[in-house]
């Protein structure tokens, strides 16, 4: 008789969860975190982790609550409006948030945001030791305008621990974002506030808890020094009591007389300048270390006029002005109308080309306002911004003569 060989039985197909190595996922099953840790600090953990709905890789920060806030209503109720607050804000800037909730059980507070994948500012630094200033100008734009945005809100949101380490980067095209809110409180009406923060980026009125979102400013200015001469302010001291001892005195970091060119110190004395005389960020904004044109030997700009037939409402013939700058192309149409439309094509990554349109607000736009915005919608690479701003000025000198053509005097 032939044998028969017994048939095994059917297991079940592995869960999805089970087939892959993860520490743990979110409550709603989205998020799923590794054991990967890809930054840390004195109270926080931040590790990979993966969104399952978008496909893509995030952050998922754990930072411990210690006894002391978890027995007091008051501050848990505190951490939990802080925790809000991430989720209010939205700024190209700004680094986003996905999710957030707290473990009472465990006493972490789990927050997930966007991956930077060349990590922090200071790790990015630290790494390409040869950055030109153009690069750190646009640092300083993007920022900058992340701060106006945060000291903008009604009340204002001062963000407290400002520094290198929780400035975010993604390095293959440029984009830097402010994240780690952990110290960010909103601007109250008393005077009197706690004293939190890291020590040497930390402005001397913050010691007195007597300050407002200018403290983000100085902190800003510590930055920009480190930037420039990849030395941590305060280096040279011995021990944080001696920086306490420094700062509080008002005397400034070794580092800082270390920086050769004029124009670059004067712009970080600025923003570490007593609190009555440190300007915000908007006014920063507009300095002219920040709207400098590195582009000496770049291409220079061609200017070009052509007809454009039925594009007005009359089926008329319409001038429209085209301009070049190496790749790019920006063609703006010379109607009497506002906002004026503009075309603009540009290099894509794969050698080829793409073309975008967009309004003007002769009003309230600038140049750059126009081109970062751009950038970061259509993720263009380096240097975009200063052609496309370059473009748009060069546009904007022509339609304000053109203009002028048709206003008439009684």
């Amino acid at each position: 008789m032939d044998s028969v060989e017994a048939e095994e039985p059917q297991s079940e197909p592995p869960d999805e969860d089970e087939e892959e190595s993860f520490a743990e996922k979110d409550p709603t099953g989205r998020f799923i975190r590794y054991d990967e840790v890809v930054g840390s600090g004195a109270i926080k953990i931040v590790y990979k982790a993966f969104d399952k709905l978008e496909g893509v890789e995030v952050a998922w920060s754990q930072s411990r609550i210690n006894d002391y806030v978890m027995g007091c209503s008051q501050k848990m109720e505190q951490l939990d409006t802080e925790i809000q607050l991430l989720r209010t804000l939205r700024h190209k800037n700004i680094v986003k948030l996905f999710a957030s909730w707290i473990d009472e059980e465990k006493g972490i507070v789990n927050i997930i945001t966007e991956y930077f994948t060349s990590g922090s500012l200071r790790q990015y630094r630290t790494k390409h030791r040869k950055v030109d200033m153009k690069a750190m100008r646009r640092w300083a734009i993007q920022i900058l305008t992340g701060l106006e945005y945060l000291h903008s809100q009604n009340p204002a949101i001062i963000h407290r621990d400002l520094k290198c380490d929780n400035i975010f980067i993604n390095g293959n095209h440029g984009k830097v974002k402010i994240g780690d809110f952990g110290l960010a409180t909103f601007m109250q009406p008393q005077k009197t506030r706690s004293v939190q923060g890291t020590l040497e980026f930390m402005a001397p009125e913050l010691y007195t808890g007597n300050y407002n979102e200018l403290v983000d400013i100085y902190a800003f200015g510590m930055c920009m020094l480190e930037l420039v001469t990849c030395e941590y302010p305060y280096s040279e001291c011995q021990g944080i009591g001696h920086i306490f001892k420094r700062v509080s005195e008002g005397k400034k970091p070794a580092a800082l007389y270390k920086v050769k060119d004029a124009e670059v110190r004067s712009f970080i004395e600025n923003c570490l300048a007593p609190a009555a005389e440190r300007l915000p960020a908007s006014a920063l904004l507009k300095s002219s270390f920040l709207q400098k044109n590195d582009s000496l030997s770049a291409p220079p700009i061609s200017v070009s006029l052509i007809e454009i037939e039925n594009v007005t409402t009359d089926g008329d013939q319409s001038e429209s002005f085209v301009f070049r700058k190496g790749e790019f192309m920006l063609r703006g149409n010379m109607l009497v109308a506002d906002p004026v439309h503009l075309w603009l094509r540009f290099p894509d990554p794969y050698g080829g080309f793409k073309v975008a349109e967009f309004p003007l607000d002769v009003a309230k736009d600038t140049g750059l306002s126009i081109a970062m915005e751009m950038a970061e919608q259509l993720e263009l690479p380096q240097g975009s911004i200063e052609i496309i701003t370059e473009l748009i000025g060069a546009f904007l000198l022509i339609l304000i003569r053109y203009w002028r053509t048709y206003v008439t005097t009684p």
